[in-house]
């Protein structure tokens, strides 16, 4: 069974710098692609960032440029750097993982991160 942790996510204010980190409990090197989604009041959930076994990247249009996801194989683990935090980036992030790029078979609880003065 596959068990993904988030953590770092707060409270910041708009212009800030946040570092969510995801903990999986299974060797992430074999899932695949892991990613991060994140989900609004009033939203859907949407994609943040996905990276592949062999480090290649995809961004929603949103972050692009201001948020960088990466992974570290031997800690098992996910991260995702947001700078330049606006507003409009609060919600719920959810580490993510799957065998195909596709909408995610594996999710984490979640994480809040609120961007506000």
């Amino acid at each position: 069974q596959v068990r993904l942790v988030e953590s770092g996510g707060g409270l910041v204010q708009p212009g800030g710098s946040l570092r969510l980190s995801c903990a999986a409990s299974i060797n992430i090197f074999d899932i695949g692609y892991m990613g991060w989604y994140r989900q609004a009041p009033g939203k859907q959930r949407e994609l943040v960032a996905r990276i592949s076994t062999g480090a290649t990247t995809t961004y929603g249009d949103s972050v692009r440029g201001r948020f960088t996801i990466s992974r570290d194989n031997a800690k098992n683990a996910v991260y995702l750097q947001m700078n330049s935090l606006k507003p409009e980036d609060t919600a719920v992030y959810y580490c993510t993982a799957d065998p195909r790029p596709g909408w995610p078979a594996y999710w984490g609880q979640g994480t809040q991160v609120t961007v506000s003065s």
